[in-house]
């Protein structure tokens, strides 16, 4: 399958608008949920070791911060296939 125009343009502007939102984002804050599955998943140790216990209360929260040229680099890809897609035949034509 060949990827046409319309494909180009389209993960260009997701690209761009996760960007974005990298760019405007300090830190995410997981849910201790998510946490626990992260770290069941990639083998790290409990962010709380008395989790199991119901009397200790919530488990901790795992914050992700984004390296600052993640943003950059995404808002950097999504631009050039956008303006690659507008440079593209268009679907159709001859």
């Amino acid at each position: 399958m060949e990827i046409n125009r319309n494909q180009y343009f389209l993960i260009g502007l997701v690209l761009l608008f996760l960007g974005i939102q990298f760019r405007l984002v300090d830190s995410v804050v997981l849910t201790p949920d998510f946490s626990r599955f992260l770290s069941q998943r990639f083998g790290q140790k409990a962010t709380n070791p008395v989790a199991f216990l119901p009397a200790a209360g919530p488990a901790v929260a795992k914050t992700v911060r984004p390296p600052e040229w993640l943003g950059y680099s995404l808002m950097s890809i999504g631009s050039v296939l956008i303006l690659h897609s507008l440079a593209m035949k268009r679907p159709g034509a001859t």
